[in-house]
């Protein structure tokens, strides 16, 4: 499955590519610990997600910002 990685500043708008989910929402997170501006995950079938809404969607809560910065760190 391929998932994209986009987020944006105030003057770009930046991309990734990603072979698996857990690789694209570490990035989803990390960036927007980091403050980038409308991260945002889209996968194969088109659907876009917020890394937070992932998060909860593939583990069943509400990322915290311990488990933000770990994951942001593994990346």
């Amino acid at each position: 499955m391929s998932f994209t990685v986009s987020a944006g500043t105030a003057s770009r708008v930046y991309s990734w590519q990603h072979g698996s989910l857990l690789s694209a929402l570490e990035q989803g997170l990390s960036l927007t610990t980091s403050g980038m501006s409308d991260v945002r995950i889209v996968d194969s079938e088109g659907r876009s997600h917020s890394p937070a809404a992932l998060y909860q969607r593939v583990f069943g809560q509400q990322p915290t910002d311990a488990a933000a910065q770990t994951l942001a760190r593994a990346a």
